[in-house]
């Protein structure tokens, strides 16, 4: 791995409408406009990070197939068409990103990584059955409970409780997440849940199918929301597939103790996928 050398990359924070809600886009490198920059001095790829975000015309873009909806309706109207795209998607970024390969065939993406795929089964997870009754039967508890106790906290409060949260962690807080807090998005991010848990049961093996050369799953082995057991299963069913374990005992959400490890590693799957440009 090149986890040794260091390039300062430009990011920059920008909010755009996308489906009639604003939304928030984290940019590395130096382009800000993909759809004005000369063709010759475009980038020749474009890799599309989806997360395990809760986060017009889009009915319900809150809902889990709003969130689908969402992200082909930004890739359509705000990267160029013919530009080469990689997907990286994490726990339901994974199903975003099995629905984009679904619902889009008419985008140039040349691979997709799934990270901790939560893409069947949710609600059997060992996480599932807690989260289920909670997301699907007391949500409007959580929301009273959230409302109540963040509505009438200052943001200064808010602020100093989140970074001192980042700060524990080691984690830079470079930009504006103070709204996490907000109960609004509390409610949105519950609301979203709930349709996970109901809605994201069987694996969609006939998408994986079509595009199974183009696929990288990587499970982990501590996961309780996607169990050894989903990764030998699908292993068992697509033997042919470029489907790893994780041999780090990695958390499901790495992105709170084990980023730098993990972004190293798709690093060098993805320069290993430039050819493919």
């Amino acid at each position: 791995m090149d986890s040794e050398v260091k390039e300062e990359i430009p990011v920059h924070e920008e909010f755009i409408l996308c489906c009639g809600v604003e939304t928030q886009v984290l940019k590395c490198g130096p382009w800000t406009d993909l759809l004005t920059v000369k063709s010759a001095d475009r980038p020749k790829l474009l890799i599309f990070i989806i997360t395990d975000a809760h986060a017009g015309n889009v009915k319900d873009v809150y809902g889990l197939r709003g969130q689908v909806e969402h992200k082909v309706a930004f890739l359509r109207t705000h990267v160029p068409r013919e530009m080469k795209l990689v997907l990286i998607g994490h726990s339901v970024g994974s199903y975003f990103s099995l629905q984009v390969l679904k619902q889009a065939p008419e985008l140039p993406i040349i691979h997709a990584f799934l990270l901790f795929p939560t893409i069947e089964r949710m609600s059997e997870s060992p996480n599932g059955r807690i989260a289920t009754p909670l997301l699907c039967w007391f949500r409007y508890a959580l929301y009273a409970t959230g409302y109540l106790l963040l509505k009438l906290c200052p943001a200064k409060v808010k602020s100093s409780l989140l970074s001192a949260a980042l700060g524990k962690m080691n984690m830079p807080n470079e930009f504006s997440i103070v709204n996490m807090l907000e109960p609004f998005c509390l409610a949105n991010a519950a609301y979203l849940g709930s349709q996970e848990m109901m809605q994201v049961v069987e694996r969609d093996n006939e998408t994986i199918r079509k595009h199974l050369p183009k696929l990288t799953f990587y499970y982990g082995t501590i996961d309780a929301w996607c169990p050894t057991e989903y990764y030998e299963d699908i292993k068992k069913d697509f033997p042919e597939g470029d489907i790893r374990l994780c041999e780090k005992n990695i958390p499901h959400a790495f992105v709170l103790y084990s980023y730098q490890y993990i972004a190293d590693i798709v690093a060098d799957w993805v320069k290993n996928n430039l050819s493919k440009i």
